[in-house]
């Protein structure tokens, strides 16, 4: 298998997203949002569907794998389920690099979305996918991975430490530099109130206070050891933090793009045209965005009577030493 395409020069790339969360997360329609915000950039974007269960997609596909293999088929035809099916069908793309390359060959000045499935398993240990990605990079694609969590699982402390402990494992397996990304902001408290501001989830503040609520729950109480250790890794890693989006928001899709733009160099490229103004503005605007975070409280939360402040001083006591539980 060759490693570059034909004609092309050695020093260039190409650039784009891995886009992957678990199902519901909102992956397809993120893809299409992202590709017409792109597009009033200037920018030619090809969507590429790694999703063999996809069906009825809002977005015409510059590459899509039900050209080579569906679900339906292989569960239809090796009577699987669809979580075997769906693997046999990541493994069959795996061995079949040679069809993705010859597609993807034909839009070399484009700038590329990979919409990929959802199963968690493919992400956390399974290697097929992580292959797939490893090989995209052989062939000069600088990739970033961004990997959508439905936001409403703030609102549940139990759900926000499986979701940290998701994203920790999804990170150190695929190797790709990685943005979290907590989608449909606009719903975060569809199923109840946040404990916390908003920046509590997005930088992943100290998790002790969460684990605080945890123990108010008889039902949690009794695993309180187990969370607590589990918090204790993700803060030793000290990887995950997340950028808010609702795809509808232009401000909000800016936020998230200037984070993938830094994190795959796209923004250091000579793809477009740019002055060194601009560039430098989407080179360090991702480290800047506390500001932005405050303003997606304001415009989807709630308005409470507590805020992180009282939160914290109701976990002290008189001396200002945190109460034991």
């Amino acid at each position: 298998m060759s490693t570059l395409p034909p004609d092309h020069h050695p020093l260039s790339s190409y650039f784009g997203q891995v886009v992957i969360g678990p199902p519901g997360s909102g992956k397809t329609t993120y893809c299409l949002g992202m590709r017409d915000f792109l597009g009033k950039l200037g920018r030619k974007v090809a969507v590429v569907n790694l999703d063999p269960a996809n069906e009825a997609l809002p977005y015409t596909c510059a590459v899509d794998i039900s050209e080579l293999v569906t679900l339906e088929d292989v569960m239809e035809g090796l009577k699987l389920g669809p979580n075997g099916g769906l693997l046999y069908c990541m493994e069959y793309l795996e061995a079949n690099l040679d069809w993705l390359e010859d597609k993807l060959r034909l839009h070399r000045d484009c700038y590329f979305l990979f919409d990929c499935p959802g199963q968690v398993e493919l992400y956390t240990h399974q290697s097929s996918v992580k292959n797939i990605f490893a090989q995209l990079e052989k062939w000069n694609f600088r990739l970033t991975a961004v990997h959508l969590v439905d936001s409403h699982y703030c609102a549940d402390p139990a759900k926000f430490i499986s979701v940290l402990c998701t994203s920790l494992s999804t990170m150190l397996h695929v190797e790709l530099p990685h943005v979290n990304v907590l989608s449909k902001m606009d719903l975060i408290e569809q199923y109840g109130k946040l404990a916390f501001n908003l920046d509590f989830y997005t930088e992943v503040l100290d998790l002790s206070y969460l684990l605080e609520h945890l123990a108010s729950d008889p039902f949690f109480k009794k695993f309180l050891r187990l969370n607590e250790k589990l918090a204790e890794v993700i803060q030793d890693y000290g990887l995950v933090s997340f950028v808010p989006l609702n795809v509808q928001d232009k401000s909000s899709m800016t936020q998230v793009l200037r984070t993938v733009d830094k994190a795959n160099g796209y923004c250091f490229g000579d793809i477009e045209e740019r002055n060194l103004t601009a560039m430098m503005s989407s080179a360090v605007g991702a480290d800047f965005h506390f500001d932005h975070t405050l303003g997606v409280q304001e415009k989807y939360i709630e308005p409470g009577n507590r805020t992180v402040e009282d939160e914290v001083k109701g976990l002290k006591g008189p001396s200002g030493a945190r109460e034991e539980p």
